[in-house]
């Protein structure tokens, strides 16, 4: 048994590993709506906590080069989950606007015959997201007909 018997636990905040802090910053606030709760942008130790209405969500921690190894163990994608659909379609609405290429052709089922979905795309350094609505998704096709959505983009 765990150390946390019969505690119901769930996800804190989640830190990611990028390349240029004010990249992230700027794509994270465009896309997500996210505030700067507190940030070091001077010297080597850069790092940002972002999150909404005073709550951490994530933190960006700028210590990486490159882009996100997909083909390595770790994380696969950072999923959100948006109040109803209409919040993911202006998700769509924003990343298209900053060209960002999304994975599947707009806002997709998460398999065939459900009515969660979303989309799919990719941050500035490569890390895999995803932005969700429980339901409302099922006007569309499932992009992978035998296997979930979010585990195949």
């Amino acid at each position: 048994m765990g150390v946390v018997m019969g505690t119901a636990l769930k996800t804190g905040h989640v830190g990611l590993n990028v390349s240029d802090l004010d990249r992230s910053i700027a794509f994270y606030k465009e896309v997500f709506d996210f505030e700067v709760l507190g940030s070091q942008i001077e010297g080597e130790r850069k790092y940002a906590f972002l999150g909404a209405d005073g709550a951490l969500l994530l933190t960006l921690w700028q210590q990486s080069k490159g882009g996100f190894a997909t083909d390595l163990p770790g994380l696969h994608h950072l999923s959100f989950e948006a109040p109803d659909i209409a919040t993911v379609q202006q998700a769509e609405t924003t990343l298209k606007r900053l060209g960002v290429q999304l994975f599947h052709d707009g806002i997709v089922p998460h398999g065939e015959g459900a009515s969660s979905g979303g989309v799919f795309f990719a941050d500035p350094d490569g890390i895999r997201l995803e932005i969700y609505a429980p339901s409302g998704a099922d006007t569309a096709p499932a992009p992978v007909a035998d296997a979930p959505t979010c585990g195949f983009f």
